[in-house]
């Protein structure tokens, strides 16, 4: 679910990949409702491309996602991360310790738990890999 939602640099919130054209893409604001062109000249992003640095390696967005939803019990995050930069790290630290503090900012946490409770208000809790992962018989 998560390669059809979109982050857009410059525009606030995600979008939801609607269709495809010729010069553009057609996305749906999850925040409003609002359809609109994504141009080639404005940087789009899957959900699905984005990871998170670490101490040993980037761990996929997804699963810092999934992290969080089962850390809320697939509830919106209840704390004000928005104005508490200090509580915004110790809960991000509780769902990913190991993550590389050198490199990952502040506004990367309160974007992805931003992410995260946009997602779960619009009923988008699938964050588990969508490959079905097979085991060799043997």
């Amino acid at each position: 679910m998560l390669k059809k939602i979109l982050s857009i640099s410059g525009k606030p919130g995600l979008f939801k990949l609607i269709s495809q054209g010729k010069s553009a893409l057609i996305v749906e604001s999850l925040m409003d409702g609002k359809k609109i062109p994504a141009h080639a000249r404005d940087k789009v992003i899957s959900l699905n491309d984005i990871a998170i640095y670490t101490d040993e390696e980037e761990k996929p967005l997804r699963e810092v996602l999934q992290a969080i939803l089962e850390k809320e019990s697939g509830k919106s995050i209840a704390i004000d991360f928005k104005k508490d930069t200090a509580a915004m790290k110790t809960y991000f630290e509780t769902v990913l310790p190991a993550y590389d503090r050198d490199r990952v900012y502040p506004a990367d946490i309160k974007k992805v738990l931003t992410w995260y409770n946009i997602l779960v208000e619009n009923g988008i809790t699938q964050f588990s890999s969508e490959e079905v992962e097979t085991t060799p018989a043997e």
